[in-house]
């Protein structure tokens, strides 16, 4: 017996779903599909999943479009300002390039300065050394010409002794040995020249105090001029020397490996020395062999930036699109090393060497692509991977601003770039403090 719930269900199943009969006719036969409340239950209740399904659905398309429309429209937005920056950081960067062109010019002419003021100091102080033996000569010639005049007077004294003693015998002795007027005319000649050494040792003094006078102001001269270069001086040697040193580079050892391959001597870098008779070199000769060292110090740092991958490898337009150091592996979803910086631009642009240097690969590598690596000094290798086109052989020696290759898409990569890696003793390091130091100096 059924239970009074189902009774009840049935009941109430009865009222809202009554049993229905569809009848299907045919010529020779009527049939019909009897419709209990259960099956009307189940197929109300699939339709009602169908149409919900269906509303929902509908709204899933149209709140996806308008979103996709607001995507879209964002991505528009971030698209221009994208491409502001873009056009923001080409600016700054063709002005960054304009500076370091002025720079590269001021320091040129303060390097003119610098020589045309060290060879004014080196005339000035032959001058100088000049003055003080013509000084040195003058007061040994008045010394002489006063031990002179007192002779004369000695003399001159003793013979006015003699007459006066004589009297008239003198006189008379002195007339039977010479002539009274010859005695009279070699002393009014002993007179005139005492009196000519007396003027002549007056316009000794007065030209030896024009001559102090001439030396004073000739020290006051080239003391501006020695602070002058020494300014200089620390001005052009100071952006050379941080550098190097932001590069990482030891500049003991960087200067010490110059030298060892520099054979360029004499001239001005040779030490002053205005002496032969081994005595201590004055403090005007000390200061400008100091400023001596120092110029030769500023020519090996020369010839060492000109050595170093101080410099772009790319010349066109182009935007950086990635940095040295650790970043996202969207393959795996970890961090791994980005051993270089990208320079995205068109394909074929050409790829330029940064310093002078030797090739000692340039060929397929994988994952690099057309691979080119330069050896240069002081154990540092640049490397410029993913060209279209090499254009440099192994074994060959390229200088600075030589094309080497064309920006490509060679290996594995997600589009046209350069990948430049600079490695010193076989490390990578970031290669935009070399960037980033050569703009703030060439």
């Amino acid at each position: 017996m059924r239970s009074t719930l189902a009774i009840k269900t049935h009941a109430l199943l009865e009222k809202y779903f009554p049993e229905r009969r569809v009848f299907l006719k045919s010529d020779n036969d009527t049939r019909f599909i009897r419709l209990r409340p259960g099956t009307q239950i189940i197929a109300f209740a699939g339709c009602a999943t169908l149409v919900a399904w269906a509303i929902v659905a509908t709204a899933v398309i149209l709140m996806d479009s308008i979103g996709s429309g607001n995507f879209r429209e964002q991505a528009k937005r971030d698209q221009r300002t994208y491409q502001a920056r873009l056009n923001d950081l080409s600016a700054q960067r063709d002005s960054r390039a304009e500076e370091a062109l002025a720079a590269q010019e001021r320091f040129n002419a303060a390097l003119k300065q610098i020589s045309t003021m060290q060879s004014e100091l080196l005339e000035s102080e032959t001058r100088r050394r000049e003055l003080e033996t013509g000084i040195d000569v003058i007061q040994t010639t008045l010394r002489d010409t006063m031990k002179d005049r007192q002779a004369a007077r000695n003399q001159l004294a003793a013979l006015q002794g003699s007459i006066a003693e004589g009297g008239a015998g003198a006189v008379q002795t002195a007339a039977s040995n010479a002539p009274i007027e010859f005695l009279a005319e070699a002393l009014a000649e002993t007179a005139k020249e005492r009196d000519q050494v007396i003027v002549d040792a007056q316009d000794a003094l007065l030209q030896a105090d024009e001559m102090a006078q001439q030396i004073a102001l000739m020290k006051d001269q080239n003391d501006a001029i020695f602070r002058q270069l020494e300014e200089a001086m620390t001005v052009s040697v100071a952006p050379l020397d941080k550098m190097f040193r932001s590069a990482g580079m030891s500049t003991d050892s960087i200067l010490a490996t110059v030298k060892r391959g520099y054979s360029g001597q004499g001239g001005p870098m040779t030490p002053l020395s205005f002496t032969t008779r081994g005595e201590e070199p004055s403090p005007d000769t000390l200061r400008a062999n100091r400023l001596l060292n120092q110029m030769d110090r500023l020519n090996l740092y020369r010839i060492a930036a000109q050595k170093a991958p101080f410099a772009n490898p790319v010349k066109s337009a182009f935007r950086f699109t990635s940095q040295f150091g650790y970043r996202r592996d969207p393959k795996t979803g970890g961090r791994r090393m980005h051993s270089g910086v990208d320079f995205a631009a068109g394909i074929g642009t050409p790829l330029y060497a940064t310093a002078d240097g030797v090739v000692t690969h340039a060929g397929w590598q994988s994952g690099y692509g057309r691979l080119v690596k330069i050896q240069h000094e002081f154990g540092i290798e640049t490397r410029y991977a993913h060209q279209s086109r090499i254009r440099v052989k192994v074994g060959q020696r390229v200088s600075r601003g030589q094309h080497i290759g064309d920006m490509g898409a060679s290996g594995r990569v997600t589009g046209v770039h350069l990948h430049y890696e600079v490695r010193v003793g076989g490390k990578a390091v970031n290669p935009m403090i070399y960037i980033k130091a050569a703009n703030d100096v060439f």
